[in-house]
């Protein structure tokens, strides 16, 4: 049956048309999809000081003689690149099988700020080509330093200051994302940035891997696990540029 199906002339010239078209689009040079998404692993995977350490074992594993190799994992929902959803920090707020997919895809701007800079403050938010961009990205010293792709915690990462959150939901930016596993200042008294965006109904996305996507303009997929009545989860993040 299946020599029959490739050997039907409908089903060859179809075959041929999808070869053609790949063909085509890399000669046309249609920029490839980069992987915004950092590794989990726990020998290489910063965790947010107090949070769950990852865990991954093999329960089967047939490199032992099992007949299939099977595995589990225990993470925190803010384990690696993940979303975060208003429920994270608003006791009323959407959990994370909630946000819209209108916000998780679409345009998106990559804004590449300086190694010496550690608060993006609204100063240096206008520094940068940021107002009309869909979403924003932001790509810091954290992704120069590849410190996600290291196990070690730094407090002094780069953050979003509450005045800059403020501009940003107020322009009505659909998504904001940057390169560590939080958008807020280390040891910050009170959640304000994350209260400013989540508040809008506006989903953050944290611990991006921006190493291979300079500032620009690019099409953005983030996907997080659809898990019911939580405040947040890995995600997979994908770019491609425009």
């Amino acid at each position: 049956m299946l020599a029959e199906r490739f050997l039907n002339p409908r089903v060859a010239v179809f075959a041929l048309a999808v070869v053609a078209c790949q063909v085509y689009a890399e000669q046309a040079g249609t920029p490839a999809w980069i992987d915004a998404t950092a590794t989990l692993d726990s020998a290489t995977t910063p965790v947010y000081e107090g949070d769950a350490p990852m865990r991954f074992a093999f329960l089967k594993d047939m490199r032992r003689g099992d007949p299939l190799t099977l595995s589990v994992f225990s993470l925190g929902a803010h384990s690696g690149t993940h979303v975060d959803a208003p429920m994270h920090f608003l006791v009323d707020g959407a959990p994370v099988d909630r946000i819209a997919l209108d916000a998780l895809i679409g345009p998106a701007r990559v804004i590449q700020i300086a190694d010496s800079v550690q608060a993006i403050d609204a100063v240096e938010l206008n520094r940068h080509q940021w107002r009309g961009a869909e979403r924003l990205l932001f790509r810091t010293r954290s992704t120069a330093r590849r410190w996600m792709s290291s196990a070690v915690f730094h407090r002094d990462f780069a953050y979003i200051a509450p005045d800059a959150a403020q501009l940003l939901v107020d322009a009505g930016v659909k998504l904001v994302g940057i390169d560590y596993i939080s958008a807020e200042q280390f040891g910050a008294p009170a959640p304000r940035t994350h209260r400013i965006i989540l508040g809008r109904g506006t989903p953050i996305v944290e611990g991006l891997d921006l190493s291979d996507a300079p500032g620009g303009d690019y099409d953005l997929i983030v996907l997080p696990m659809k898990v019911r009545g939580h405040e947040g989860a890995p995600a997979r993040a994908i770019l491609r540029r425009r």
